[in-house]
């Protein structure tokens, strides 16, 4: 589990294909590595990866066919990644929970200084949702983002809208999203269940 709270951004350094899959280098020198082990999780850009091995300054990841075709920002070199260590019990909960498993790619629509507002530092996110977790989407409910915790100011249809302060625009990759620009999205865990117990039949 996660809390979409990003510790540091990392970079792919090298790729290294695996028949179908791939192996991932991450440099990650930003990141307080002393006390993840082998086996542990790490979200990268809000997908839960295991480190397998420690570099001087990184570590290896396994990443599989499917995770490479069900989400975005692990194929390519040079990428910069939202990185966050696994939660433990006794940390603070910053965000919200988040499990690492992304539910859909979304596509930035719009990424500007909120429209009236053009004095200001923070900046408007609206992203085109896939219709099937766009029901999920909730306004003031809570969503993630490439594996960071926002909340949703607007919503019209399939598309919703997040105000991005500067602090998170400075510490995520955020900034250098475009429109067009693919996310990945995790809805919040407390929907899913919400659906489940609704639809339930016994």
């Amino acid at each position: 589990m996660f809390t979409g709270i990003i510790a540091a951004v990392g970079k792919i350094t090298a790729i290294e294909p695996r028949g179908q899959d791939v192996r991932l280098t991450v440099d990650s020198d930003k990141l307080d590595l002393s006390d993840v082990q082998l086996g542990d999780s790490i979200a990268h850009n809000g997908v839960c990866l295991t480190v397998i091995d420690k570099l001087p300054q990184g570590y290896l990841l396994d990443v599989s066919a499917e995770t490479l075709r069900v989400t975005v920002g692990l194929e390519k070199v040079g990428n910069l990644v939202n990185l966050e260590k696994a939660l433990r019990l006794s940390d603070r909960l910053g965000g919200h929970l988040v499990s690492g498993h992304v539910d859909g790619v979304g596509e930035v629509v719009r990424f500007e200084t909120p429209e009236g507002e053009t004095d200001s530092d923070c900046m408007e996110l609206v992203i085109d949702a896939p219709v099937n977790i766009a029901k999920y989407i909730a306004h003031k409910g809570s969503v993630t983002v490439n594996g960071v915790s926002l909340t949703v100011n607007k919503v019209d249809g399939t598309k919703f809208s997040i105000n991005l302060i500067p602090h998170t625009l400075q510490e995520t990759n955020l900034h250098q999203l475009n429109a067009g620009s693919k996310v990945n999205l995790e809805i919040d865990l407390i929907a899913r269940y919400v659906e489940r117990m609704n639809s339930f039949n016994a």
